[in-house]
Formats: structure tokens, C-alpha cells, sequence
């Protein structure tokens, strides 16, 4: 059974940080993408981050470049988003999720509908 357990969100101020973990089971974690996603209230799930399979290269949206990382630990199955800096508009469920290796050309994505298996999301608030 594949699953994916997030932790490490929460409430900081503004211009703090946060690390949220994915930890990882069920599957081969070297074969699988690796994504951070989040939704707001009424809005569309948009993805921030993802590890490619193929080389683990890492891919961000324009908005968090330079605030948030992406990084993975093969050792113990987890991925992480490290995000500084963190901003109001950053409010928002956090999930994690893996875009399985089904489309050989398929190595990354930031968009929600190719991935496979989702975790069940944090919560993270930034007061201002």
C-alpha cells in the first residue's frame, strides 16, 4: 500500500520558516517524481515544487524560487519542502505527492492531474 504522511506545518509570522516532511512507503521512492502542491479555499490545487525522477533536477514555480527547496533523503524514504521567508499569501493546505514512472517521458511535472498518489495535506498559516 503506497502512503504518504506530511507533517511540519503550523502557524509562523510572516518573514519565518517552516520544513514540511513527506515520509514515504509502498513504492520504490528512486523511480517516483516527487511534488509539493498547495490549495487554498476555493482555489485550484497549484504545484511549487518537484524532484524529477530521472536526475532528482529540481523545478519551482516563479513565486517561491529562491524561498522554498525541495530536497529528498533516499536513506529514509522522505522528501522535503524547506520554505523561508514565508509570506501571508502563503496560507494554504500543504500535500505532498508522487508522479509514478506509468509515461517513460514523464520525469516531472507542477501540474496536479499527473500525479498518482497524494498525502493528506498540512496546514500552514502565516500571520502578519
Amino acid at each position: 500500500e503506497v502512503r504518504l504522511v506530511e507533517s511540519g506545518g503550523g502557524l509562523v509570522q510572516a518573514g519565518g520558516s517552516l520544513k514540511l516532511s513527506c515520509k514515504c512507503s509502498g513504492f520504490i521512492f528512486d523511480e517516483y517524481a516527487l511534488g509539493w502542491f498547495r490549495q487554498g479555499p476555493g482555489e485550484e490545487r497549484e504545484g511549487l515544487s518537484c524532484l524529477s525522477s530521472d536526475d532528482r533536477a529540481a523545478y519551482y514555480r516563479d513565486f517561491v524560487k529562491g524561498r522554498f527547496t525541495i530536497s529528498a533523503d533516499n536513506d529514509n524514504n522522505t522528501f522535503y519542502l524547506q520554505m523561508n521567508d514565508l509570506k501571508p499569501e502563503d496560507t494554504s493546505i500543504y500535500y505532498c505527492a508522487i508522479l509514478g514512472p506509468s509515461d517513460e517521458d514523464l520525469h516531472w511535472s507542477l501540474n496536479q492531474y499527473d500525479f498518482d498518489y497524494w498525502g493528506q495535506g498540512t496546514r500552514v498559516t502565516v500571520s502578519s
